[in-house]
């Protein structure tokens, strides 16, 4: 079977070198989509219930009597293969949400990849019928991203995944943008820190933005300190892998400035105050932010939306040196508040400190930060907490991401809680010594923002432990549909602007 398959973006032009095992991890595009149709053709009809119901009824007689014995109503994630006489797969149902959500057709991916052999689906393309409109487009970011694996250490990969034709309705730009920035989130989670730290960080970034068209700037190790960015350097120096800040830029200097920050910690021990084994076995992670980061820019840049975009990336290793920083010490900041350390461990929020700093020195008109923080503490692994200066802006993105299946839960920034993290021999302390360790963190960061600048503070899990439709375990995206949705929405699209329509202000 062809599947057509066209290279990842991120792929289109030659970049900056990339180490051999991190390049092999960068091909993105999963191998479920196709141009043109196979020996076999097999029809996948999404369902929504109750219009099921009429559906089934004018069908023809072996799926009446499938569905009657197999008790297919069309809820969502139902799955029902119908089988001709001579036992060939005729068709297939799946029953979707009203509007389809992100991940209604991986139920359909995930069953027949289970019960067809690999002969059947080598010879068979599948295509999708019963939707319109966006539902098709949000179907097949779904069927694309469940067909993730990281198998780059396997000798034995994963069979043949289940082959879609694409849909002549679906916005191809738009879907491939949003599978390609999911899967660069979850690939950069999942490679080990020995093959990716700070310095290979640093290219993966530089490939991504040869092939996107942004511009790259890096400040390393004493430079840091050079140019102001004590609390990076702090972080960073116990490590032979050096500190740096990655700085990118992409878009119409008149445009709308959004700033996107993102925590780069390539792994993290805990520094002096070591994490136990279980703890820092998951801790490759910990640079999801800057992933997240990279791949917001990611799907900016492809829908072409008129925001003058930048992301900076503390990229730091926290290791166990005789140059690590302590607790207790008293290091100074790009802010010039000082902070006491409380715990070593507390590393993110120090560089993501200068960092904040740096992007709100240029008055953006909206900047958000993603980190790893604080282990989904507050509201479990699942939904990441979010914090902001604005609380109008906080709950306009809790509805957007709750629109787009995407789900964001605001806290508060408790003010009163700032006398947990008050120092007496410092302006401030990284930690507290009293439960609500997600609050006193982003009370940490909105030290480092200016007030008058929109800011948003995304704390993630950014690891899917067990495994769910749509979402392999290991790395995984939180929070990166809703932004974009909410940048595109609040700025406008390229396609509105265009048209001379006024940018929404929600």
């Amino acid at each position: 079977m062809s599947t057509a398959r066209k290279p990842a973006a991120t792929r289109r032009k030659t970049a900056a070198p990339v180490p051999r095992k991190t390049a092999r991890a960068l091909d993105l595009w999963p191998d479920n989509f196709t141009g043109s149709a196979g020996k076999q053709t097999v029809t996948i009809t999404a369902l929504k219930s109750p219009a099921a119901t009429d559906w089934i009824k004018k069908a023809d007689t072996a799926t009446r009597a499938r569905a009657t014995e197999s008790g297919f109503s069309a809820k969502p994630g139902q799955v029902m293969a119908v089988y001709d006489a001579d036992g060939t797969l005729a068709h297939v149902l799946v029953g979707v949400n009203d509007p389809v959500q992100t991940f209604d057709l991986a139920a359909a991916s995930d069953y027949l990849a289970r019960n067809l052999s690999e002969t059947t689906l080598k010879k068979t393309v599948f295509t999708l019928a019963g939707l319109k409109g966006a539902d098709v487009t949000q179907a097949c970011i779904g069927w694309g991203i469940a067909g993730y694996r990281f198998e780059n250490y396997k000798a034995k990969k994963t069979a043949t995944l289940p082959c879609l034709l694409w849909p002549k309705d679906a916005d191809k730009v738009s879907a491939r943008a949003h599978i390609e920035a999911a899967l660069l989130v979850r690939t950069l989670i999942n490679i080990p820190a020995n093959d990716l730290g700070p310095d290979e960080l640093e290219q993966v970034v530089r490939h991504v933005a040869q092939a996107e068209g942004l511009s790259v700037s890096v400040i390393r190790d004493q430079d840091l300190l050079a140019k102001n960015f004590p609390m990076i350097y702090a972080v960073g120096k116990g490590s032979p892998r050096r500190p740096r800040l990655i700085d990118l830029t992409w878009g119409d200097p008149k445009h709308p400035a959004v700033t996107l920050v993102g925590k780069g910690v390539c792994f993290d021990t805990g520094g002096l105050n070591l994490k136990p084994g279980a703890a820092m076995y998951t801790m490759k992670k910990d640079m999801g932010g800057g992933a997240h980061a990279l791949a917001l820019a990611l799907l900016i840049v492809r829908h072409k939306l008129p925001v003058r975009v930048r992301v900076l990336i503390p990229t730091v290793e926290n290791s166990v040196s005789g140059e690590s920083f302590r607790p207790s010490d008293v290091i100074n900041s790009r802010k010039g508040v000082t902070i006491e350390v409380g715990d070593t461990d507390a590393e993110g929020r120090l560089i993501l400190g200068d960092a904040l700093t740096y992007g709100a020195e240029a008055k953006p008109a909206f900047m958000v930060n993603f980190a790893t923080l604080t282990g989904g503490v507050a509201i479990g692994p699942e939904v990441p907490a979010m914090f902001s200066n604005n609380e109008k802006l906080a709950f306009a993105i809790k509805e957007i991401s709750e629109r787009v299946y995407d789900p964001l839960w605001p806290l508060p920034l408790i003010q009163s809680y700032r006398k947990h993290i008050a120092s007496d021999i410092a302006d401030i302390c990284s930690t507290a010594n009293v439960r609500g360790g997600t609050i006193h963190a982003a009370l940490f960061l909105e030290t480092f923002v200016d007030p008058k600048v929109d800011w948003v503070h995304i704390d993630l899990f950014g690891w899917e432990t067990g495994g769910r439709l749509g979402r392999s375990k290991g790395g995984t995206e939180m929070g990166l549909r809703a932004l974009y949705a909410y940048i595109e929405e609040r700025f406008g699209s390229a396609q509105k602007t265009k048209a001379g329509k006024s940018r929404k202000t929600k």
